[in-house]
């Protein structure tokens, strides 16, 4: 059995960062807990290098924090601000041993109703909360979740990146970055 410890304690990443390694390697079994690191970037990561580094240091911070587990985990959602419009999408990095895979979601635009909030320095979970009239989205389906209608929610969004991030580790032979 593999030990798997996702840096957060939301359970829509540590069900995401579960699905990926059993979809990616259905012989394996795994056991998955959640660890609240610091990601050492803004609470609301406002452009793709800044939220790629908080999945690192996400993942290092869990690593260092339970080096007994097989595989550390960083998920990171951020925004950037491009031409006038707010796109929103996550890194993920897997850490194990000597190997780090990583990979980005999907991106989609903001609404301009939720990216004015973003820009004032309001989470996206905030904001989604504020503008749909919801609670705590970010840990049930997410902007992606709100404005698919319910068709992709935040742990499906999840989970692809999971198992993109896994290419290094199903194919060991391979040189990556």
């Amino acid at each position: 059995m593999f030990k798997l410890v996702v840096a957060s304690n939301n359970p829509v990443k540590i069900g995401a960062a579960l699905a990926g390694f059993r979809q990616m390697f259905p012989d394996q079994e795994y056991i998955a807990e959640g660890l609240s690191v610091p990601s050492g970037v803004s609470v609301q990561p406002m452009t793709d290098s800044e939220t790629l580094q908080g999945a690192h240091n996400r993942a290092a911070a869990a690593k260092a924090a339970q080096p007994d587990a097989d595989y550390w985990i960083g998920i990171e959602g951020g925004c950037d601000d491009v031409n006038g419009a707010v796109e929103v999408f996550a890194w993920v990095v897997v850490l194990n041993g000597a190997k780090e895979g990583k990979a980005r979601t999907g991106m989609f635009y903001l609404p301009e109703s939720v990216a004015a909030l973003v820009r004032q320095g309001i989470e996206l979970g905030h904001a989604d909360d504020m503008v749909f009239g919801r609670s705590n989205s970010k840990q049930s389906d997410g902007s992606v979740g709100l404005l698919t209608g319910g068709l992709i929610d935040r742990a499906a969004y999840y989970t692809h990146a999971v198992i993109l991030a896994l290419i290094p580790f199903k194919n060991p032979e391979l040189v990556f970055p």
